[in-house]
């Protein structure tokens, strides 16, 4: 027989309708174990069905550890903004993130292989699928882990839209973990999230956007009839304003525009008798 306390329990573990779930428990004849199992074999099935279909909604998501020293920022997908806003999935991507945090995955495939209970990682996001009735897609993922003195922060913009992970280095334990380091820290975070730096310093900006801004620069110069030396010596000129727009350390501060990133931190270093420099971040954009 099948009771509605039986159908309750199916449900409860597999996360699947109540109507699936009694179809499941009779085409068993009320095997709970081989229902589960029916239900995953089902919801592979489904969820290879919608794996075709787009995902350009979801959100982006990162953990911390207690430590302050390691932390993960991940972009998982979806069909729409209306399952992109419910709770049970950004509790789903949240779990997601914590089990790639916990592990040393260094890449996606890894990561959709890691263990999730009694199946992987890729197996607990289909299952997930089935429920949510929707595509759903585990984009990217992006991991720091600290090295000596120093943290790993994070800044979730626009309710999972935008994300930034940073890592900030201090010379002493004291000064680290000092408020004025957190707030220093948490200001960046916010800088970033906001200014969308290309990269930290000039030599990590692709050298093919510098080279696209160069054209640019000198189509604007055409039919001036200035000699070459002097359309280079403005081109230089005008890659300074460039580099100071997409350069982290040569951006003005978001609270002060007047006050260099770079100038920033050296400020706040002599204020705390210590060095404080910026060794890497990423800041991802929704479906970027």
């Amino acid at each position: 027989m099948i009771t509605a306390s039986l159908v309750k329990e199916l449900r409860e573990t597999t996360g699947v309708g109540m109507m699936e779930c009694k179809n499941a428990l009779k085409e068993t004849n009320g095997d709970l174990e081989a229902a589960i199992k029916l239900l995953r074999e089902k919801g592979q099935a489904k969820a290879d069905k919608k794996a075709s279909r787009e995902a350009k909604e979801g959100i982006i998501a990162a953990e911390i550890d207690a430590s302050g020293k390691s932390g993960i920022i991940v972009e998982i997908n979806c069909e729409t903004d209306f399952v992109a806003k419910n709770e049970n999935f950004q509790s789903f991507v949240s779990d997601v993130a914590q089990t790639v945090l916990a592990s040393d995955a260094a890449d996606l495939d890894a990561a959709l292989a890691l263990p999730k209970g009694e199946e992987t990682l890729e197996q607990f996001i289909k299952a997930k699928v089935l429920e949510m009735g929707e595509n759903l897609q585990f984009r990217r993922f992006t991991r720091f882990a600290a090295e000596g003195e120093g943290a790993i922060a994070s800044y979730i913009h626009l309710g999972g839209k935008v994300g930034v992970l940073l890592e900030v280095s201090a010379g002493n334990a004291d000064s680290a973990s000092s408020d004025a380091f957190k707030d220093l820290v948490k200001d960046l975070t916010l800088h970033i999230a906001a200014a969308a730096p290309s990269g930290l310093q000039r030599e990590d900006i692709p050298a093919e956007l510098v080279e696209a801004e160069k054209d640019i620069f000198r189509k604007q110069m055409e039919g001036q009839n200035k000699p070459a030396n002097i359309i280079d010596k403005i081109i230089e000129g005008k890659l300074g304003k460039f580099y100071s727009e997409q350069c982290l350390l040569e951006q003005g501060f978001i609270k002060d525009p007047d006050t260099a990133i770079k100038a920033l931190l050296e400020a706040k270093g002599k204020e705390a008798g210590d060095t404080f420099a910026i060794k890497r971040f990423t800041r991802f954009g929704l479906g970027e």
